[in-house]
């Protein structure tokens, strides 16, 4: 960004999309921690009268504390872009990219990055018949957090049944066995690795909920070489896809095969900032307090690259 003081800040949150909870629970932690560290701040809920709301806060900086479609799809990127707001997070691009999580596998394949066999299909399709052998995902190809996800078991004798407002397009994956892992990248560097246990599956309840349902072991316990091949991964996967300022890489790892057994999920350009998310657990390992780490993305933050 310019080298311009940056004093005041206008926290986007809420928006219309699916994670909208998250993203009121991510931009209230996002915006005390920045009051704390002598911005000054305003929170903005980003309705249709967010182009109007941000003319006339005039920030020096935005710092998008959205989740989900419109937020982090490169939608209101583009609108900062045109009015020329330094943000935070990834730019159009990246953004747009990550969030379609069949173009992101596209080009993971093409960096040499290990990903499950996985395709798109109709919804009509995918409940009339298996469109893959089991075990497989079903889930949305745009959306995070977890949502509208269903899991077809191996000895499932039916395709899944899915809810009416399930997208028309899906994304249906392999499933892929094994360990939760996750690692952040700022600034191009990974933090750290956690792994996550569940006494099911990690959900969005297991995510977000504040009495958990996920444990987290942080910094992960796994042998040297899957450790550094997941900190290699994330890094080139953020760099593959062009993101910016933070971002986070989950995997899962069959400790049965070795480095084999390690696949890429997906790319998080913009994750979660609430009292149980990842990233800042991420940053303590460097060192860096939750508000260190916000201040660190405000002045990363930039408009037009």
């Amino acid at each position: 960004m310019s080298s311009r003081t940056v004093q005041n800040v206008v926290v986007l949150m809420g928006g219309p999309s699916a994670e909208r909870e998250v993203s009121l629970s991510s931009g209230r932690e996002c915006a005390s921690a920045l009051r704390a560290e002598g911005f000054t701040v305003t929170e903005l809920d980003a309705g249709a009268d967010v182009v109007e709301r941000l003319k006339a806060l005039a920030p020096d900086v935005v710092f998008n504390a959205l989740h989900g479609r419109w937020g982090e799809d490169g939608c209101i990127q583009g609108v900062l872009e045109w009015l020329a707001i330094p943000y935070t997070h990834s730019g159009i691009l990246a953004s747009s990219t990550a969030i379609d999580k069949e173009r992101t596998k596209a080009l993971y394949r093409a960096h040499g990055l290990p990903v499950v066999a996985s395709q798109l299909a109709p919804r009509e399709e995918i409940e009339a018949r298996h469109v893959m052998p089991p075990p497989y995902v079903v889930k949305p190809y745009n959306e995070g957090s977890s949502v509208g996800i269903y899991i077809v078991s191996k000895d499932a004798n039916t395709p899944p049944k899915l809810a009416e407002d399930a997208a028309e397009v899906l994304m249906v994956e392999a499933f892929a066995p094994g360990r939760e892992l996750t690692c952040s990248v700022m600034g191009g560097k990974a933090m750290g690795v956690t792994e996550l246990l569940t006494d099911g599956w990690y959900d969005y309840h297991a995510k977000y909920a504040p009495e958990g349902g996920a444990r987290h072991i942080c910094p992960a316990e796994l042998p040297e070489e899957i450790t550094a091949a997941i900190r290699d991964h994330s890094e080139r996967a953020h760099a593959a896809l062009g993101c910016r300022g933070v971002s986070r890489t989950d995997f899962r790892w069959d400790d049965t095969a070795g480095l084999d057994g390690l696949v890429l999920l997906e790319t998080n350009t913009q994750p979660g900032m609430t009292p149980t998310s990842l990233t800042p657990e991420h940053a303590g390992l460097v060192g860096m307090s939750f508000g260190q780490l916000c201040r660190w993305m405000v002045e990363d933050a930039s408009c037009g690259r």
